[in-house]
């Protein structure tokens, strides 16, 4: 069984790389990208160094695997994050050193296509982090929000247990990047109704494994980076989101239910459900058909678990995901879930 170890922590004053192993959008959308490396720089006190398909639309898995080997194999580098996401990094999987990453384990930030290589480094024996893309998070128009900047700081730069906290107020709107008035205003805003304990009678701790459901499935669907001995999992705390592709409630049900089939779902007793987005410029939902759609996406997860994990101990509505705040989640490093006491606490 492997059992993923945290890597050494950055300083401030570090230099941390800065990638693009899924699309290089920054070169599309300069605006946030440039305000998430001078938060960087300024709230964090790393300096960011850019890898050559950083800014690089239409560049080869080939060329994004060699900006990651760099960046991990560079002494100087105390840590990695990504840019963003984006839908061709399982390319990038098969051409990954994986003897040279985990000879050099750094901590890695990203999420949503970045659970590619979360679940790899898992594989090689390291805890990665699921969240705080540089475009995304850290070039929140207005400002960084508390809670996000919070978990961020955390968990790069402290090691020891980190209790989540439910967000008083959040949002799934965005704005159009390319319009530099975006930034100047802070964004809108809804209240938040706490999260939603199913099975709340235990405490389970675990390792961290899951993230952005539709790239969990293609992971299944193209057989990679799954633990060939499903034992592996046992005991873990299953962490799942969906994007802003808005995933219909049918499909979240047929990925749950093909988990379930392969034997997957039930190694998990606790499971972390993220709030889902529910607005994006394709689907501009009004807030009741928005929680309309979140609705069914939470039947359809309980419908799953009812036929194949009925036990398992579920929390709804975790900000963990592709809403904001945003709380950073140790993939592969240690959650507990504690139902008595409505806590969630991870160690970074």
């Amino acid at each position: 069984m492997t059992t993923p170890e945290y890597p050494p922590k950055p300083s401030p004053g570090d230099r941390i790389a800065v990638i693009s192993p899924s699309a290089g959008l920054p070169g599309l959308f300069p605006l946030p990208y440039e305000l998430g490396l001078e938060r960087l720089r300024k709230e964090y006190g790393l300096e960011p160094v850019e890898y050559p398909a950083t800014r690089r639309m239409g560049s080869t898995p080939q060329e994004r695997a060699g900006d990651i080997h760099a960046a991990f194999a560079d002494p100087d580098i105390k840590a990695v994050i990504a840019s963003i996401g984006g839908d061709d990094q399982i390319t990038v999987l098969p051409l990954l050193d994986r003897e040279l990453i985990r000879s050099h384990p750094k901590p890695f930030f990203g999420m949503s296509d970045n659970t590619n290589l979360l679940a790899f480094l898992r594989n090689c024996g390291i805890v990665g982090y699921h969240g705080a893309s540089v475009m995304c998070e850290l070039g929140r128009p207005g400002a960084l929000h508390p809670q996000t900047a919070e978990s961020v700081r955390a968990a790069l730069f402290t090691s020891g247990p980190y209790e989540l906290r439910p967000a008083e107020r959040w949002r799934d709107v965005s704005r159009d990047w390319a319009d530099p008035a975006t930034f100047d205003a802070e964004p809108e805003t809804r209240p938040g109704d706490g999260w939603t304990w199913i099975n709340a009678d235990r405490v389970v701790e675990g390792r961290g494994w899951g993230g952005c459901l539709e790239i969990v499935g293609r992971l299944l669907m193209a057989d990679r980076e799954i633990a060939p001995d499903l034992s592996e999992y046992d005991g873990g705390v299953l962490f799942l989101e969906t994007s802003e592709e808005m995933p219909s409630a049918t499909e979240v049900y047929s990925t749950l239910r093909n988990m379930g089939e392969r034997g997957l779902l039930r190694r998990f007793p606790a499971l972390l459900m993220g709030r889902p987005k529910t607005w994006s410029f394709d689907r501009p939902n009004t807030p009741e058909e928005g929680a309309r759609y979140a609705a069914d996406q939470r039947d359809a997860v309980l419908r799953a678990l009812r036929a194949y994990a009925p036990d398992t101990l579920v929390v709804f509505d975790v900000d963990l995901g592709h809403t904001d705040p945003q709380l950073v989640i140790p993939y592969g490093g240690l959650i507990s879930v504690d139902g008595p006491a409505r806590r969630i606490t991870v160690t970074y």
